[in-house]
């Protein structure tokens, strides 16, 4: 089999690699010349562990190339996936569509016999449908009206940094295809997992541009909840991680997106739950819950500078505050929409300054804040700061030499905002150590619960 896949961005480029792990013929196609490039001599332009050496695997075993080439993309494939970019519009928050469906009329142009054009971008529902209006229209116009395509919506459910793993052993694969022809080809396609008993959901279009917006809505929702919990336990002297412990057992519940922060980041989650509520208005089925999660995240993100604020007695004017981690999550280098941009330009405007380091998204980062100090490792970070902040997880940071960091800072604070350590780790460290959701108990508290206890 034969696959087209337009665009190599993070989606187009992990997918087609793996389509490509399965035994099956992969072209990658992309519109910026610097790109493909980039990929022809082996530069991969994410960061996605793993991922370098499955690209140099195919390429060498003959079965993935790359090219600005559409027609040579499209002719004698059995799927084009049109996996480009859907970001949120600016000002109204509506996913911008006009790269799936000017992709869609240059495939329609290629198009020289049956092939499944695939959207394996996020797209709001009814977009399957667009594309094949938009596509037949297009073959009329240049009078091949006799060429036969039909249009899937297969949805992606790949987490940054763990993006391999996901593509090969993923939970479910959800096809949204009604010509039997089509579904064929798809099956064909994910056989390698359907041997192994992926579930395979077949629906129709709409469900399945529903179902990947519904999925990274609840999500999200999720994370939110576990955020407002939080802020209850400090209030309360619970913990908020033996909570999420607690409740996560429930099968019903699960573990899963139950771990306290400074609110959600990334390319998905926001785009996607401000893309759901737009969704929402337009039908005329408002999504009252996620537009809530939507503000509360927002909030979440900027309480998390009043945080840090407060652990250096109200003000931060004049002090050096260091950055442990800027991406959204560990393991990439995606800075969009972190929690990290968020955060550092109001310390700034509170007067602070700003040094950072991140293993892998310094680069990116830099492109979107202005007068941070970038440094090689935490401990410089942590030279003559007033205090430290960890805000991504990164593994490198669960195990710091704490003597070594209060040797260096100024003064002895840490704020983690993550949960990396544990309060007892701290204890007799000499840090003013703050995290998420968690606080010792109140004296008071505690004399009630025995009155309590002792009735």
């Amino acid at each position: 089999m034969r696959v087209g896949m337009v665009g190599t961005g993070y989606v187009g480029l992990v997918s087609g690699t793996c389509f490509a792990e399965f035994g099956i013929d992969v072209v990658c196609c992309d519109k910026d010349a610097s790109k493909i490039e980039r990929l022809e001599k082996g530069e991969i332009p994410i960061y996605e562990p793993g991922l370098e050496d499955l690209v140099a695997k195919q390429v060498d075993a003959g079965r993935l190339s790359f090219t600005t080439d559409l027609v040579q993309t499209v002719r004698g494939a059995d799927a084009i996936f049109i996996a480009v970019g859907t970001p949120a519009r600016e000002g109204d928050g509506h996913a911008d569509m006009s790269y799936v469906y000017q992709a869609a009329r240059e495939i329609a142009a290629a198009l020289d016999g049956y092939t499944v054009i695939v959207t394996k971008s996020t797209v709001p529902v009814g977009t399957a449908r667009e594309v094949e209006a938009i596509i037949t229209e297009e073959l009329k116009s240049l009078d091949k009206s006799d060429v036969e395509f039909d249009v899937c919506s297969n949805p992606e459910f790949l987490r940054e940094g763990a993006a391999i793993n996901d593509f090969m052993r993923p939970d479910r694969i959800v096809i949204g295809v009604e010509a039997e022809r089509a579904k064929d080809i798809m099956k064909a396609l994910y056989r390698p997992l359907f041997i192994n008993e992926t579930p395979m959901v077949i629906t129709s279009p709409e469900t399945a541009e529903t179902i990947k917006y519904a999925g990274n809505g609840f999500l999200a929702m999720k994370i939110t909840f576990i955020n407002e919990i939080a802020n209850l336990c400090e209030k309360t002297g619970a913990n908020v991680q033996e909570v999420a412990r607690g409740i996560g057992l429930d099968g019903r519940i699960g573990s899963k997106f139950l771990h306290a922060g400074p609110g959600y980041g990334g390319s998905c989650f926001p785009k996607d739950t401000l893309a759901l509520t737009q969704i929402g208005q337009k039908y005329g089925a408002p999504q009252n819950i996620i537009e809530t999660v939507v503000w509360v995240n927002a909030e979440r993100q900027r309480s998390m500078a009043d945080r840090i604020i407060d652990a250096c007695g109200g003000d931060v004017d004049g002090m050096r505050i260091g950055i442990l981690g800027v991406a959204f999550k560990p393991n990439t280098d995606d800075v969009r929409e972190s929690s990290a941009l968020a955060i550092i330009p109001l310390l700034q405007e509170e007067g602070a300054s700003i040094a950072a380091y991140d293993p892998a998204a310094m680069e990116e980062a830099a492109k979107e804040l202005e007068d941070v100090q970038w440094c090689t490792d935490a401990y410089e970070v942590a030279q003559d700061a007033d205090i430290l902040v960890i805000i991504t997880e990164w593994n490198e940071f669960r195990a710091l030499d704490l003597q070594r960091l209060g040797d260096v800072m100024k003064a002895k604070r840490l704020v983690d905002l993550r949960n990396v350590y544990k309060i007892s780790d701290m204890e007799g460290t000499g840090f003013h150590y703050v995290s998420v959701g968690r606080s010792e108990v109140m004296p008071a508290a505690t004399a009630s619960i025995k009155k309590v206890a002792d009735l």
